[in-house]
């Protein structure tokens, strides 16, 4: 029997202080020294080239193939599938510890048994689903149309795929008993709440496709109608489990089937997976309810160096794949590869592979059209580039989306393609470039103001890596190489900026007054399985690309840099709405406006001298 009780963060962090990553990762995947790091093929997905490196100074690695990142605990979670508590188990057993466990307090209890009694719960609730599609009188339905989409009952148990009768309260009655158990059905989206208090089941008279995360839980559902309610598919709300633009149906099947994935095929809804698989294709993602975001394609890359994007040809396939398009720029790193393939009008996936089979499916992949292809071919159509005009439209149109892809030789053949298509000469690209990147507010090799406090060490400075053009995401990567730098200086993130990253910085700095000996191994540990984990994961490569460059002394200085960046980036900003309020236009040095005449005399003298501060934060 597992041993019951939390394990305390001070083991958790004498652990990792214990252990040696490269002594962990070395017993399963052989390293090889290379600089200052260790590097091999990585473990998680195939490549000839190792691109798979650890860092034993701040026991981490990192591949820059699938971007798999992490400490020694998170490699053997992966590496061996454990979960956390096997995974810390395993390595204080070869550290020769014992895991101590300790009580929760009231508040932790409640909130650790409510989200384990919901994935409990879920479990059970696809169970239900499971029996009725074969024991439900209503259930011949949801038979005869599956049979009629081409599936087996083999495939339907496989994806565990169940049915909702008619009726609105089925889920309700069976499950929820007892006042907890109603709000436990609400909590995890199953049931939904009326004004009058009154409640009703989410799902009825639907076919259910249990939706699962990374460990194979059930987090959620999708239900097909069958009769002519709308809409046609419904996904369950977000909840403490289901974010839906994190999650990916299918791909926890696909990883099951094949530990060492080359290419992942998104489409559009759960029975084009399901009906892949069906004909031996196991390698079909799609999203649930919304466009494929580019968090959705980094978690895809974790797994797979190709993509492959399936579309309708119609002219919402079309529109579908310019959004898809946008959002894979980013994520286009070296040794990754997408592609995109318009079906013929009128077909999708479910039917191309029942009509034709799979041979005849994987006769279309392999004409799918290349992204740097459709990237072109997509903005041709909107100009003609056989005119000077229209090479000119062209290089406007292209240069704002090549600065969103990563540095690297990728970005660098993209551009010489444009020169190509244009006539320009790369260097006039480049230039063009520069320009456009100039206007960013923050551009790319953007070097941090000084920061008052550090006269002794000014000459510090650590540039953004070409590609990495976050400030915010910077300062998180350089706090992750030294943690204890923070504890030097007073240091608050008081930029308006509400992203993760902003928020993640915040939480770290306040961590670590708490706890001012963690290292970055800890940090990672700390926020393993939570969504702060990803943003970690990313700044890590951060690390990785300055690559010896790098310092603690460096890493702190950058870090309390870029602070005082943001700072005066943001009172920049604060100062020029003020100037607009007063004066009715932006432009600092403009002569003043027929409104300045109406400004009362204290209204003016408050300009003038916002005016003056605006300048000296200029002159920083």
């Amino acid at each position: 029997m597992a041993a019951k009780g939390r394990i305390p963060q001070y083991f958790i962090d004498d652990l990792l202080s214990r252990v040696d990553i490269v002594d962990v990762i070395n017993r399963r995947v052989s390293l090889k020294k290379t600089g200052k790091n260790y590097s091999a093929c990585c473990p998680f997905h195939e490549e000839k080239t190792p691109s798979f490196s650890v860092n034993p100074d701040k026991q981490f690695y990192y591949c820059f193939g699938c971007g798999a990142a992490g400490n020694a605990v998170g490699f053997i979670m992966d590496y061996e599938r454990q979960d956390f508590p096997s995974a810390i188990e395993s390595l204080a057993h070869v550290a020769g510890l014992e895991v101590p466990r300790e009580e929760l307090s009231p508040q932790q209890q409640i909130k650790q048994e409510r989200r384990k009694t919901i994935y409990d719960l879920m479990e059970q609730v696809s169970a239900h689903y499971q029996k009725q599609l074969r024991v439900s009188p209503q259930s011949q339905r949801a038979v005869d149309y599956l049979k009629r989409r081409g599936l087996s009952g083999r495939i339907a148990r496989d994806f565990n795929i169940g049915f909702a009768p008619p009726g609105w309260d089925n889920l309700l009655n069976t499950f929820g008993n007892t006042d907890e158990q109603k709000q436990q059905l609400i909590d995890a989206g199953m049931l939904i709440e009326k004004e009058d208090g009154k409640l009703y089941d989410r799902f009825r008279d639907r076919i259910m496709f249990p939706i699962r995360d990374n460990r194979g839980r059930v987090i959620a559902f999708g239900g097909r109608v069958l009769g002519d309610d709308k809409p046609k598919y419904l996904n369950s709300p977000e909840t403490d489990i289901f974010q839906k633009n994190r999650e990916l149906y299918g791909l926890y099947h696909a990883r099951q089937n094949n530990r060492h994935l080359e290419q992942l095929l998104i489409v559009e809804g759960y029975m084009d997976v399901v009906a892949l698989a069906q004909h031996g294709i196991m390698t079909g993602i799609a999203t649930l309810g919304t466009a494929s975001n580019t968090e959705h394609l980094r978690t895809a890359f974790r797994y797979a160096s190709e993509l492959i994007f399936c579309f309708d040809g119609d002219a919402a396939g079309r529109k579908a794949a310019e959004r898809a398009l946008e959002n894979a720029l980013p994520v286009m790193e070296d040794g990754r590869r997408i592609r995109f393939l318009f079906l013929p009008e009128g077909d999708d996936p479910d039917s191309v592979v029942n009509r034709d089979g799979a041979a005849g499916f994987q006769k279309l992949l392999a004409k799918a059209t290349p992204l740097e292809r459709y990237f072109f071919e997509s903005l041709h159509e909107q100009t003609d580039p056989d005119t000077l005009e229209g090479k000119a439209r062209l290089s406007k149109l292209a240069l704002p989306k090549l600065l969103m892809l990563p540095d690297g030789v990728f970005r660098q053949l993209m551009l010489d393609s444009l020169a190509e298509r244009t006539g320009l000469s790369r260097q006039s690209v480049d230039q063009l470039l520069n320009e456009s990147n100039a206007e960013k507010p923050i551009t790319e090799n953007t070097a941090p103001t000084a920061p008052q406090r550090r006269d002794a060490t000014q000459n510090l400075k650590v540039q953004l890596p070409k590609g990495r053009r976050d400030p915010l995401l910077f300062a998180l990567a350089m706090l992750l190489y030294n943690p204890r730098g923070v504890t030097t200086g007073t240091s608050n993130i008081t930029h308006s900026d509400s992203s993760p990253v902003a928020a993640l910085l915040n939480n770290t700095i306040a961590l670590l007054r708490k706890r001012p000996e963690s290292s970055t191994a800890m940090l990672l540990g700390h926020w393993y399985g939570q969504p702060e984990y990803e943003v970690l994961t990313e700044a890590l490569k951060t690390i990785e690309l300055l690559g010896n460059e790098l310092t603690d002394e460096k890493a702190e200085a950058a870090f309390f840099d870029t602070l005082t960046h943001l700072e005066t980036q943001q009172s920049s900003e604060i100062l020029r709405n003020h100037v607009d309020k007063l004066r009715g236009d932006s432009e600092v040095d403009k002569p003043p406006n027929s409104n300045y005449a109406e400004l009362s005399e204290s209204e003016k003298q408050q300009l003038l001298t916002i005016q003056q501060l605006l300048k000296q934060k200029h002159r920083l």
